[in-house]
């Protein structure tokens, strides 16, 4: 994306479809030249180019060659560097509704902006210093977030939580790297800085700093982007009926009838704070109904890229040559097995079913008495959180590419201790500790190529 700070750029900035309102954004050096073109105030009172910065104005726009009012709008004004991209923005709080919007955008763009590129608002705002990349990027993250604590760990990040313990690790290596490269340059001087014990202590402090950010990706990965939870089983052994209890809602069709699911069905719910993407599927059986064929062969895919398998069995049936055929295609991915129907008289022993599948965790359970519910929650959060991560007190990664900065970062401060432990000179140890500053500037922007800005803010929405 190029992006050429003497363009002024405008774009809608709300959902598409009809609402009560809708916003259109201009931002740039001429966003006030073009609204005092096509906005005037009821009052008649002064341009929008002389007016004070965050104050609202009642208006209209109009067409400024034909006078034609477009619309009733509230224009808003920030100027810069005071605004949210660092430029002057002007913004027009329109009617909703996709037509209004239109013609209000085509009016900007007739007068001086141009459209912007996706994400181009927050890329002028990480470019103009207003924020940094991992802040940008949580833009989205609370844009799409799934569950309150998505939302918290995403508004964290916004405020700048992990950009601070980053910026905290860089300046220790920093603080480092300037004693080691002083050392260097003026080896006859005698420079007063760190004994060979406090640097360990220093490049152990780095290394343990950074780990603890590996350590929370795992369950912030978990946080932001949910786990694929697929049940599966034969038909009738109540997958749907699961579906539903988890959505409190009878989303699912559930009958007597063995084939009623033919497609897979995905829902997201809220377990304490994860996003779990449900997917109740169509039962897997031989079958000659070309509908019902296709549903279970989605099935068969679906269960290949869970993260999660819920696994039903019914207690009245026992275990059948279809349920161990559905057992060979999962038992190798993480796996609860659930044992349906307790209500209803069993057919095998409970003893015969933990044997079979002693490689995984049995649960007994009725959903039409509601029994063992409970228990089914507390299995599945611990299937998916190791370890229990106080996402209120610590920094918690979320994003992939910090992960693998903070990676590469770990790697080259390694290196760095052991080139330290084995006495080798401060050069090598200062190329190792640059590398270990490049990963961690990635995080928040400093060391990153065009080419991944780019990428990353092409993946915001309009407007945005």
């Amino acid at each position: 994306m190029d992006i050429l700070k003497e363009d002024t750029i405008a774009a809608i900035a709300t959902p598409f479809g009809t609402g009560g309102t809708g916003k259109i954004r201009i931002s740039g050096p001429q966003a006030y030249q073009i609204g005092d073109k096509i906005f005037s105030s009821v009052k008649k009172e002064k341009k929008i180019s002389e007016q004070e910065t965050y104050t609202a104005h009642y208006g209209h726009i109009k067409d400024p060659e034909t006078e034609k009012t477009i619309d009733e709008v509230v224009a808003v004004m920030m100027r810069g560097p005071h605004s949210f991209t660092g430029e002057n923005v002007l913004e027009f709080d329109c009617h909703g509704g996709m037509t209004p919007l239109r013609a209000v955008l085509d009016l900007t763009l007739k007068h001086g902006a141009r459209l912007a590129e996706p994400g181009e608002f927050s890329q002028r705002a990480f470019l103009n210093g207003r924020i940094d990349l991992a802040q940008a990027e949580a833009i989205i993250e609370v844009i799409n977030s799934k569950t309150e604590k998505s939302l918290d760990l995403a508004v964290d990040q916004l405020n700048g939580k992990l950009s601070e313990k980053v910026d905290q690790i860089k300046e220790e290596a920093v603080e480092i790297l300037a004693h080691l490269e002083a050392a260097i340059d003026y080896p006859e001087d005698e420079i007063e800085g760190f004994s060979p014990a406090e640097l360990g202590d220093k490049f152990n402090y780095i290394k343990e700093e950074i780990e603890k950010l590996l350590k929370s990706s795992k369950q912030g990965k978990i946080y932001k982007e949910g786990l694929k939870t697929v049940i599966v089983g034969k038909p009738n052994v109540g997958k749907s009926s699961l579906l539903n209890y988890f959505l409190e809602e009878k989303r699912a069709i559930v009958t007597d009838i063995p084939g009623t699911t033919r497609d897979v069905i995905e829902e997201y719910v809220n377990l304490q704070g994860i996003p779990l993407k449900i997917i109740d599927t169509a039962g897997i059986r031989e079958t000659r109904d070309a509908v019902e064929k296709i549903g279970v062969e989605r099935t068969r895919k679906s269960a290949e890229k869970a993260d999660l398998v819920l696994f039903m069995l019914d207690i009245n049936q026992g275990i059948t040559a279809e349920d161990r055929e559905i057992y060979k295609l999962i038992k190798d991915k993480p796996l609860i097995v659930i044992v349906n129907k307790t209500d209803l008289p069993a057919k095998i022993e409970k003893a015969k079913i933990e044997k079979e599948f002693s490689e995984h965790s049995v649960l007994w359970i009725s959903l039409l008495e509601e029994e063992g519910l409970n228990e089914l929650k507390d299995d599945i959060l611990a299937e998916i959180l190791d370890e229990e991560i106080d996402t209120d007190a610590e920094t918690v990664v979320t994003q992939s590419r910090h992960r693998d900065a903070l990676v590469k970062a770990e790697e080259a401060i390694e290196r760095v201790i052991v080139s330290h432990e084995t006495n080798m000179p401060y050069d090598f140890l200062t190329i190792d500790l640059k590398d270990c500053l490049d990963g961690l500037g990635k995080i928040t922007g400093e060391t990153v190529a065009d080419d991944i800005l780019d990428r990353i803010f092409n993946d915001f929405c309009l407007g945005k």
